[in-house]
């Protein structure tokens, strides 16, 4: 048997030691861990951190973090002492915008499987009595949550990993990373070099700096967060001890950005509500000799008692007992916060054997150190990562001003009622499209994405709302459903289904994937037929070892050598350039920023485009699922016979020099016919319809091809070996239990927006993946992972805030299953 790879983890703060631990667990014996503090406290953010571990939020992937987080603490003790006390937690709402947010919150738990209960302000003062009541209207009340002892479990960590052959070494600086041919060697450190086959960064705030040393871009920013400490509570007195610390649940207002648990006799307050404090980390103490006061500690700055001013009056409003305390002591600790608020989790594109593991707090500690040793033991995570993987950000969301800008403004919004369709305000225009300027004086309402702007409607279209048919009239929604909402939407859905509509395609991803081994290369990675002529187009999928959906993409065959690949993001093109061959045989080129694309869609799409070419565009000249290089008005384009919207029409590419005028072109051209540009809330609400699923929302690595309902993709006949062929032989596509599926809503107005639990016999058994207003049908639907008992005709209910919406499962697709229109 082989000896285990060499590890270096750099950190042995609450990351770092849990991944020691996950590691030795798994039969990896040689691991090293270095922190350039003393042990065990060697002065990171583990070090100080208030331990409030909440399991609930909007992100499947976040709670099973937490979730496993409390398990493995709860089994930990040093010496008797607890290292999770599972004291609850409690949430509590002061204006009714909260507490329909802590309603929309007990859904997500409850999608989750985590426990939790909507109370009213009496319950909240009973369980927690330091509450005045009539601050509160009502609470979130999670038993399974409670405080993690980060200090404390770090050593019980250390010790069990220790055990099982892992060494820490504590006051050992990091000065760089050997590296040779592309691969890590080890660690260089003011004690000497360490071997090492693959190293871990683990180094929190300071996984800016670890990064740097193989030029890897960690996109965090350190800040500064606020953390008081009261004397003595008379009410507190007698209750606690220095082993129990705390009985009262954790509790959060975060109305007012404030958070507290107990300290034996005393409150202890943490507090967003102060200015982002950015920190440097060249102002920060180095510690060189060896003390762990809390003075000495790097991630623990001074107080600045004018920024907790008015967190301390809301305090007292809040706990009437905190009125004849004071503050006894204080801190400004240092956490890392980044573009999106999730963490980084990956290996470096450039140096094979370097990973990092930062911006991870202790609520998701053993989640993610788990899963961080599943990618390198076994080569995936069972709980997927895409909304974790520092490779998940475009170059420009990477930049030190973005980080800096979207981070503080993260710590800013930690505690708010965000809407899902909520835009961001700054920064904005970094991307735009060449049809930007003609879509401004549409009126277009825009949103952001991964720095793109995306027209989601038009307010040039308002005067269609009138002209709708009674069937196409919109619906009243309520007012969560409303925000960020228009009923133009509507109108660009109808003129997509009986007229034609523009659409701007440009922010979607694509390489040029050139050369003699790119059919290799792409029939490899991918589970359909790519081996065909030029001109053909394929649906197909990007699947993980074990099965799981990595992504789906449309790849098309321009000439022998060279193919034009859609994919879902940079995680796509990471993945391509790691599989990409050693010998050069295969180019990839990321040509979005060059190129443009506009959508033409519609029972009417063939009337504009052929006038305007020479080419052949009927239904003999370019097929469904077929592409050809044609000229439209002289203009030189890549035409793609797809359609996301379930309508007859192309994906019209060219070189983003003619984007403009390709665009008015079409548009003028299109005006006899009733052209009309749209967006993408019609967009969203016309592939629900058709059953198109959106990677990352419907389906990820957690689900394999025939439970995601694109089974239909996977060409298991075809010569040659891909990934994922092994997994998908031992599943039978009949035989699995769970399915996306499409549910519509019985009373015809309830619009979802998404993480929605869904009810079967009275108990949640899914949760909903996306949803919209279905315009064609005039009523809402959503897809939902649903177990496969679930047939069409079933009913549900679906847990939206504090009501329950009924909903029947039904078959789909739900608009022209016969694929007529699209056909044409």
């Amino acid at each position: 048997m082989s000896p285990s790879p060499r590890v270096v983890i750099i950190g042995a703060g609450i990351v770092g030691a849990n991944l020691a631990d996950e590691l030795t667990a798994r039969g990896w014996n040689r691991i090293t861990v270095v922190d350039q503090g003393p042990l065990p406290l060697t002065g990171g953010s583990s070090s100080h951190a208030p331990g409030l571990v909440y399991q609930t939020g909007p992100s499947k992937t976040m709670t099973a973090f937490a979730q496993y987080t409390v398990e493995k603490l709860r089994s930990l003790d040093v010496d008797g002492a607890w290292c999770f006390n599972q004291v609850g937690g409690l949430e509590i709402a002061t204006t009714p915008e909260r507490l329909a947010d802590l309603h929309r919150k007990q859904g997500w738990a409850a999608s989750w499987g985590v426990s939790g209960t909507v109370v009213g302000p009496e319950e909240c003062a009973r369980l927690h009595p330091l509450l005045d009541p009539g601050q509160v209207l009502g609470g979130f009340h999670t038993p399974a949550d409670g405080l993690g002892k980060s200090s404390r479990a770090v050593l019980a960590l250390a010790r069990r990993a220790g055990a099982a052959g892992a060494d820490f070494r504590g006051s050992t600086r990091v000065l760089g990373i050997n590296q040779q041919g592309g691969r890590v060697t080890g660690v260089h450190t003011d004690q000497g070099d360490i071997p090492a086959d693959i190293v871990v960064s683990c180094a929190g705030f300071w996984g800016r700096r670890v990064g740097d040393m193989v030029g890897m871009t960690v996109p965090l920013l350190p800040m500064a967060h606020q953390y008081a400490r009261t004397g003595q509570i008379p009410e507190l007195v007698g209750r606690n001890d220095d082993l129990t610390e705390a009985h009262l649940p954790i509790l959060r207002n975060q109305d007012y950005d404030l958070y507290y648990r107990e300290h034996n006799d005393r409150i202890g307050i943490g507090t967003y509500a102060h200015r982002p404090i950015p920190v440097s980390l060249t102002d920060l103490p180095e510690n060189e000799d060896g003390s762990t006061s809390e003075e000495d500690m790097p991630s623990m700055l001074p107080f600045t008692d004018e920024d907790f001013a008015s967190s301390w009056e809301q305090s007292k409003r809040l706990l009437p007992a905190l009125r004849s305390a004071k503050v006894e002591a204080g801190f400004n600790g240092v956490f890392s916060f980044t573009p999106d608020g999730g963490p980084l989790i990956g290996e470096s594109p450039d140096v094979a054997g370097f990973w990092i593991a930062e911006a991870v707090w202790v609520t998701h500690s053993s989640g993610v150190a788990r899963s961080v040793a599943q990618l390198l033991v076994d080569g995936r995570s069972e709980v997927d990562l895409h909304g974790c993987d520092v490779h998940r950000f475009d170059e420009i969301e990477t930049s030190d001003d973005y980080v800096t800008e979207t981070s503080k403004q993260n710590f800013v919004e930690i505690y708010d009622v965000l809407h899902p369709s909520q835009p961001k305000l700054s920064p904005r225009d970094l991307r735009t499209s060449p049809f930007h300027a003609r879509q401004r004086e549409l009126g277009a309402v825009f949103r952001e994405s991964h720095g793109w702007e995306r027209p989601h409607w038009y307010e040039a279209n308002a005067p269609l709302v009138k002209e709708l048919p009674t069937e196409w009239a919109p619906r009243p929604r309520d007012s969560w459903s409303a925000m960020f909402h228009s009923p133009i939407v509507a109108a660009e859905a109808w003129k997509t289904r009986n007229a034609v509509a523009m659409y701007d395609m440009t922010p979607l991803k694509r390489l040029e994937v050139s050369g003699p081994g790119a059919l290799a290369f792409l029939d490899r990675l991918t589970t359909g037929k790519i081996d065909r002529s030029p001109g053909y187009v394929a649906y197909t999928l990007v699947l993980d070892d074990a099965g799981g959906v990595r992504s789906d993409i449309t790849v098309a065959r321009l000439d022998e050598e060279t193919f034009q690949v859609g994919i879902n993001g940079n995680l796509d093109l990471d993945h391509f350039r790691r599989e990409q061959p050693a010998d050069r045989s295969v180019q990839i080129r990321d040509i979005t920023g060059g190129t443009c694309c506009i959508g033409v869609w519609g029972p009417h799409a063939r009337d504009l485009v052929q006038p305007l070419s020479h080419d052949d565009f009927s239904h003999e000249g370019l097929k469904f699922f077929r592409c050809k290089r044609a000229h439209i008005a002289g203009i030189p384009v890549t035409a793609m016979r797809v359609s996301y919207v379930g309508e007859l029409g192309w994906e019209i590419y060219t070189s983003a020099e003619y984007g403009q005028k390709l665009w008015d072109v079409l548009y003028e051209a299109g005006r006899d016919l009733g052209v009309a540009p749209a967006g993408r809330g019609a967009f969203n609400s016309l592939r629900l319809e058709k059953g198109y699923r959106a990677w990352g929302a419907d389906m990820n690595t957690e689900h394999n091809p025939y439970e995601a309902g694109v089974g239909f993709a996977v060409r298991m006949q075809k010569k040659g070996d891909f990934i994922g062929r092994e997994a998908l032989e031992g599943i039978d596509p009949d035989a699995v239990t769970r399915r996306l599926t499409c549910l519509t809503v019985d009373d015809g107005r309830s619009v979802l927006l998404g993480s929605e639990p869904v009810l079967l016999d009275g108990r949640p058994t899914g949760y909903v993946t996306s949803a919209a207003f279905a315009h064609t049908l005039g009523t809402p639907i959503a897809y939902a992972w649903l177990p496969s008992s679930a047939t069409p005709g079933t009913p549900v209910e679906v847990q939206y805030f504090d009501r329950k919406v009924r909903a029947t499962v039904a078959a789909e697709p739900l608009v022209d299953p016969e694929m007529h229109r699209i056909r044409r």
